[in-house]
């Protein structure tokens, strides 16, 4: 390979990777497309789907709309989706990240208020179980 030819695309790599926030270069981003992002599809007794409500909100965690007659989301929405949660995460540490905390019950240790209700009644929910095992599993 030519000397500019490396040198540009090194540059070209270096800019890429610099574009992807932190915490999303240490977050598994298959466990979050398998495991994670199904939960925001999945419907709760008592509550709305997180899609219904987050793909139309103006908040931080903003979801991508799902295509018309879509049951889930593109590769390419899938990863802007990542990317938005990601910013809502303190890799390594569930207890610390909004994200994680938001949607569960202040008497199971959430915050205060979520405009969706209570997803999370306690920690042993299977689903709250997932995200935070996702979020501890960063590095």
């Amino acid at each position: 390979m030519a000397p500019a030819r490396s040198i540009a695309l090194s540059v070209f790599v270096f800019v890429g990777l610099a574009a992807i926030p932190a915490a999303a270069q240490s977050l598994d981003y298959e466990m979050y497309k398998t495991r994670v992002e199904p939960i925001f599809l999945k419907k709760r007794p008592g509550h709305a789907r997180c899609v219904v409500c987050h793909a139309a909100s103006n908040n931080a965690f903003k979801l991508q709309p799902l295509d018309k007659d879509a049951a889930t989301w593109t590769e390419e929405q899938s990863r802007k989706n990542f990317e938005t949660v990601s910013r809502l995460v303190k890799p390594g540490d569930p207890e610390a990240s909004h994200f994680v905390k938001h949607p569960l019950a202040q008497e199971a240790g959430g915050e205060l208020f979520h405009d969706g209700g209570r997803q999370f009644a306690t920690q042993d929910d299977p689903d709250w179980k997932i995200i935070a095992d996702w979020v501890r599993a960063a590095k």
